[in-house]
């Protein structure tokens, strides 16, 4: 039985009569469970849709809407049709107790009610749908968890399966052999240690102190590594990679993890891939973002994004359009975005000038030591 003043679940109790609504209300609140209560049909639909409880106790017989069309009501609603309902009763007469159950009523109590049996009856099925409603959001994080890992391995492995695939061509150039081999050496322990990482339970990018962190990333570095690991597979695609960024010595050293940042760009790149192919060439640039930022700029040629459709791309499973593999999930973009904003930057598309498409990462710079 719940401890006095815990919170255990809320129950929404339903009966014309003001003296068991008393009644019932103050027993079950001092046993530890918020209550609200309702003296008609209309009323308690208005609280169950604005509030939905744990719990419904109905009194099935009331003037005007009574509890089997109440419930009917309920059930049309996607967020109450798993609402457990027991049901109060004057009289165990067998013809409404079948008809209570038929309706979706779970357990019934008769009136006047024994205090422990109530309470009993109450706890139980509580327990059962508190219960229920854990093990649904231990499913939901599991899905994301799936989700996530099955989204950021896809780019290291399809690197893997791209160079794979060149390196067993009888026209494979012998003087690029080695880079392939580099290529499937590096995405695949990439892909070990996004595995690594999620098996910690690591499965969100937290923001995170800039002073704390143990490998910054540079832009001038990130860019170096996107042309090793990118630049045969654009080639592939029939573009060309084009590096524009300041001269100077600085790295640009910005407020994200390495590894992380790594993973975001790569999902933009392999965008650029599926969709602007055919603009022949893929920009990756740098520039002073707002005071005290850098901005990455990943610019195509391809046909860009529609208007219509510029308010969805950072949504989930929103795709940029049909890929004809079915790998394409639609995470990248919203995952992407969320990543960068916790971080304290922010991620956004706009059209580029002369045609094409443009992504934009904008983070925090560090200052350099």
């Amino acid at each position: 039985m719940p401890g006095h003043g815990a919170h255990s679940g809320r129950i929404l109790v339903v009966d014309d009569q003001p003296a068991n609504l008393k009644a019932v209300s103050g027993l079950l609140s001092r046993h530890g469970y918020e209550v609200a209560t309702a003296g008609q049909g209309a009323e308690a639909l208005e609280i169950a849709t604005g509030h939905p409880p744990d719990l419904l106790l109905l009194d099935m017989m009331m003037p005007g809407m009574d509890g089997f069309e109440l419930l009917a009501e309920m059930r049309r609603h996607p967020e109450l049709q798993q609402l457990p309902v027991i049901f109060l009763t004057a009289a165990q007469d067998r013809e409404l107790l079948l008809r209570a159950f038929a309706a979706g009523a779970v357990d019934y109590v008769t009136k006047p009610f024994i205090p422990e049996e109530l309470l009993a009856r109450v706890n139980a099925h509580i327990g059962l749908k508190l219960t229920r409603d854990r093990l649904e959001r231990v499913a939901h994080e599991r899905q994301e968890l799936v989700n996530l890992v099955a989204h950021d391995l896809k780019n290291p492995l399809s690197s893997v399966l791209f160079a794979s695939e060149v390196l067993q061509q009888k026209a494979c150039k012998p003087e690029r052999i080695p880079r392939y081999l580099t290529i499937i050496h590096e995405s695949t322990r990439d892909a070990i240690g996004y595995i690594r990482r999620y098996l910690e339970a690591q499965k969100q990018v937290a923001a995170v102190d800039a002073r704390k962190l143990e490998h910054p990333a540079c832009l001038r570095e990130l860019l170096r590594w996107l042309a090793d690991r990118y630049e045969l597979q654009l080639e592939a695609h029939g573009m060309h990679l084009r590096l524009d960024i300041e001269d100077g010595d600085n790295e640009l050293p910005v407020a994200m993890d390495t590894r992380v940042l790594r993973q975001v760009a790569e999902n933009l790149v392999s965008n650029a891939m599926k969709y602007a192919a055919d603009g022949g060439e893929l920009t990756l640039a740098v520039r002073p973002g707002s005071a005290g930022a850098w901005q990455l700029r990943v610019e195509d040629r391809g046909n860009g994004v529609a208007r219509d459709r510029q308010q969805e791309l950072f949504r989930p499973f929103t795709r940029l359009g049909v890929r004809e593999d079915g790998l394409s999930s639609g995470l990248g973009l919203s995952l992407a975005r969320q990543i960068v904003v916790n971080a304290g930057g922010n991620l956004w598309y706009e059209d580029r000038d002369g045609g094409g498409a443009c992504f934009v990462i904008e983070l925090p710079a560090l200052a350099v030591a």
